[in-house]
């Protein structure tokens, strides 16, 4: 495995780290899922990434319960706040109540002392930024958190809030997670340049299109029964995904990586990888072989030949936006 520091900050995670969105807690079974926290670890894994949001609270726990195996030093654990929680007005958001109370309750389901990186799930218009950001350096100057980042704040949001934590002399945010892959690029625009200037680094999620990128569903074929795709529970966000335009190309992009004697999984990751804005690909599993194939992904380079065929072929897709 290798490591890449993330973003400014000393801190180094895995290039592949592991998530747990649809999986750990909802459709992956307990057992199954510790074995998976299990086999990523003993790969070199070091990047374990969750929410409270995730079946509300349940992947934490499942996540924590597994991480309890080792040292607490020898991982970076991430999780969010800022979805429901609950049904009351502050059970949501990004407010300092729900920040502080969402950081002790994702405490007691990790059974941890300190989060690695707490990150905003989402930006809140309806708090005042100064207030949000403020908690979240109240939380690292309490030792509860170590970093903190965000996910999908768009680049101008991102800019907002560094400057203003520069005039308040807080922590600075460190990271950002956005959507990014072959089929989604629109952070290669404004958030990837913005970030790298700033000092934030990329944790990706769903860099293999939600399993699209793996090659399981072609083009004019039925979905495969057992896949995401055919789970009414954890398909809602790659049914956008499902076009024979989009999985023809898809098609191409297998064909080329099995002419590198590679995955397209591998292929994929690599790809996202050849970002030096990138800190980590977040993968998610439902087997520890999945896991195995993916973090090979970390072998492979791409010769400018090769990303140029690849940018031929997704050419026409540049600005497909799934729903998610």
């Amino acid at each position: 495995m290798n490591y890449r520091r993330l973003g400014n900050s000393g801190l180094r995670i895995s290039e592949i780290g592991l998530g747990s969105w649809l999986t750990y807690g909802t459709a992956v079974e307990r057992e199954t899922a510790k074995e998976c926290v299990y086999k990523a670890y003993d790969l070199g894994i070091n990047f374990f990434d969750t929410a409270n949001a995730y079946n509300r609270g349940a992947a934490e726990a499942v996540v924590g319960e597994a991480l309890k195996s080792y040292p607490r030093d020898s991982y970076v654990l991430a999780t969010k706040v800022y979805f429901p929680m609950g049904d009351g007005p502050n059970d949501r958001g990004l407010s300092r109540k729900h920040i502080m109370e969402q950081c002790e309750a994702s405490l007691k389901r990790l059974g941890t002392d300190y989060i690695d990186l707490y990150q905003c799930h989402r930006y809140d218009t309806s708090v005042p930024l100064e207030e949000t950001l403020r908690a979240l350096d109240d939380l690292v100057t309490q030792g509860k958190v170590l970093y903190a980042g965000i996910s999908e704040w768009s680049a101008a949001q991102i800019v907002d809030a560094v400057r203003l934590g520069r005039q308040m002399n807080l922590h600075p945010i460190i990271s950002n997670q956005p959507i990014y892959n072959m089929l989604v690029r629109y952070i290669e625009k404004e958030v990837l340049p913005i970030s790298e200037r700033e000092g934030l680094g990329q944790v990706v999620f769903s860099p293999l299109a939600q399993g699209i990128l793996t090659g399981k569903y072609k083009p004019g074929h039925p979905v495969p029964s057992g896949t995401r795709a055919a789970n009414d529970e954890t398909n809602q966000w790659i049914k956008s995904y499902l076009r024979d335009d989009v999985l023809n190309r898809v098609q191409q992009l297998e064909d080329l990586a099995i002419d590198m004697g590679i995955s397209l999984s591998q292929l994929a990751l690599a790809w996202v990888l050849r970002q030096p804005g990138v800190s980590s690909a977040i993968i998610g599993a439902s087997r520890p072989a999945q896991i195995e194939e993916n973090a090979k992904a970390v072998e492979v380079r791409l010769t400018d030949e090769i990303l140029r065929q690849i940018d031929g072929i997704l050419e026409e897709i540049n600005d497909f936006v799934p729903i998610w």
